[in-house]
C-alpha cells in the first residue's frame, strides 16, 4: 500500500511518499480502508518530534482516520466487512483498574493511534475493535475524521466534567479553534445560551452560523468579563470553556456566576 511515511523527524521534507507492507490485523483487531484522516497540531509535532512527543521511527502519522471495513480479526464481533467507521483517538486494554473504573482515557497502556501506532496518512490503517465508531449515512468520511480530537476534547470538558445542564449561560474562549467551534455545537445541543470570544471578526461570525447567541472580539475589548456581564444582566455564566490559558484566566473567572463552574 501507499502511504505519507517518515524515517527521520523534521519539517515536511522528511515526508515520503512510498509503497509499504500492508498492516496485518490482530485477533481483534480490523483493517480500514482510509478515506479520509484528520491533520492536528499532534501530527505535526509528531513528525517533528516535538513537544515532548516521540514516535517510533519509521513512522506513519495521522489521527482521525476514517473509512470502510476491508478484513476484521477473528475476534471481532460487533463490526463487519464494509462497514463505514471512525477510528477513534487511543487504544485501551479494558483491564488496568483506571479501564475498569470508566476512564479508559487514562490507560495505563494506552496508545495514539497516529503517535505511538501507525496512523491514517495511509491507503490502509489497523485498529482494534474497541476504538472503531460506526459513521451514519447522513456524515461524510471528512466529516466524521474532523470529530474526534475537537469534539472528544470539548464533550469531555462541558459533559464529563462541567456536566453541562439545558438552558445555561456557556462561556466558549478561541472559539476559532476546532475545541471552540465543538463546544458551541455541543452546548447549543444541550439548548445553551452560549457566549462566544474570538479576536477575529470573521471567526466570530462563524461561530455565530454554529449557533452562538453572542461573540465578544477580546481584541478589542481584552476584558471581556465586563461584556459578559452585561450579556447575563450581570448574572455570570454557569460554564466558562476554558482552553487558552494564561493569558485569559483571570476574565474567565471573574466572567463566572457565583456556583459556576470553570474547565
Amino acid at each position: 500500500m501507499k502511504a505519507a511515511i517518515f524515517h527521520k523527524r523534521g519539517s515536511p521534507d522528511v515526508l515520503q511518499y512510498e509503497e509499504v507492507p500492508k498492516p496485518q490485523p490482530a485477533p481483534n483487531e480490523a483493517l480500514i480502508r482510509v478515506r479520509a484522516c484528520g491533520l492536528n497540531h499532534l501530527d505535526l509535532y509528531t513528525r517533528e518530534g516535538t513537544h515532548g512527543v516521540k514516535a517510533p521511527l519509521p513512522h506513519i502519522g495521522g489521527l482521525e482516520p476514517s473509512g470502510e471495513i476491508v478484513q476484521v480479526g477473528a475476534q471481532v464481533k460487533k463490526y463487519r466487512v464494509g462497514e463505514r467507521v471512525l477510528v477513534g483517538a487511543f487504544t485501551w486494554d479494558e483491564t488496568c483498574e483506571y479501564c475498569r473504573a470508566g476512564h479508559d482515557n487514562l490507560c495505563l497502556n494506552r496508545k495514539i493511534i497516529g503517535v505511538q501506532l501507525d496512523g491514517g496518512f495511509a491507503e490502509l490503517v489497523k485498529a482494534p475493535e474497541n476504538t472503531l465508531i460506526k459513521i451514519p449515512d447522513t456524515i461524510s468520511f471528512v466529516e466524521a475524521s474532523a470529530v474526534p480530537a475537537a469534539f472528544g476534547t470539548a464533550w469531555h470538558m462541558l459533559v464529563t466534567r462541567a456536566q453541562i445542564q439545558p438552558r445555561e449561560w456557556v462561556l466558549v474562549l478561541a472559539v476559532g479553534s476546532g475545541v471552540g467551534s465543538a463546544a458551541v455545537q455541543i452546548a447549543k445541543y444541550f439548548d445553551c445560551q452560549v457566549i462566544a470570544t474570538s479576536s477575529s471578526d470573521e471567526k466570530l461570525k462563524q461561530a455565530r452560523e454554529l449557533g452562538a447567541d453572542y461573540t465578544i472580539n477580546y481584541r478589542d475589548n481584552p476584558n471581556f468579563q465586563y461584556d459578559v456581564m452585561r450579556i447575563t444582566g450581570n448574572r455570570g455564566v454557569d460554564i466558562a470553556f476554558e482552553h487558552v490559558g494564561q493569558s485569559t484566566w483571570k476574565q474567565s473567572i471573574a466572567s463566572l456566576r457565583t456556583t459556576g463552574r470553570l474547565v
